[in-house]
């Protein structure tokens, strides 16, 4: 037994995920001696296979808020429909003063963003996306507004159930034969 070479015990902490710093942001509190300096945090995880989660973390120092941003991401972490590699339809969504247009691509486009969208397509696994940032561009409110479009996308079968019609009517020609090949 004491021959044996020690095995490197590994932790187990679930799956991988993407974590990404979208932005970092000085702020200070000013009190009667001063001011007093800390960091806000905004960070962005994802499995890159449709859950994604969005975080916000205030520390005195930088990594500090980096873990607890992180930590709120993997908690609000949500399933976002996928299908292919793109989006299931077009929609625009505002949070506060940022608009967030998000349109489903052709296979082979990529991720047309910049950005906190981009972080946030990137994570939650989308690789073919149209997206435009209309009105501010604070990143905290484009980010949150992206993450909430994600969030009230319907997938094409829960629509097609709605409606009382064929999948097949709902999505556009190109999109048909991913849908198939999905399914089986």
């Amino acid at each position: 037994m004491a021959n044996r070479p020690r095995e490197r015990q590994q932790r187990d902490e679930g799956p991988t995920l993407d974590e990404r710093v979208v932005n970092i942001n000085r702020v200070s509190k000013v009190i009667k001696g001063g001011r007093h300096f800390g960091f806000r945090v905004l960070v962005v995880v994802g499995d890159n296979n449709g859950s994604v989660g969005i975080g916000i973390g205030k520390s005195r120092e930088v990594p500090d808020a980096i873990r607890k941003a992180t930590e709120r991401a993997r908690k609000t972490m949500t399933k976002v429909p996928i299908v292919g590699t793109t989006i299931p339809h077009p929609m625009t969504f505002k949070y506060g003063a940022s608009e967030v247009m998000l349109k489903p691509a052709t296979p082979g486009t990529g991720v047309i963003a910049a950005g906190g969208i981009r972080a946030i397509m990137e994570c939650a696994g989308v690789r073919d996306v149209l997206t435009k940032s209309l009105g501010s561009s604070n990143p905290l409110n484009v980010v949150r507004a992206t993450f909430m479009g994600l969030n009230s996308m319907a997938d094409a079968q829960v629509e097609a159930r709605k409606r009382n019609k064929p999948v097949d009517q709902l999505l556009p020609p190109w999109r048909k034969s991913t849908y198939v090949s999905q399914q089986q």
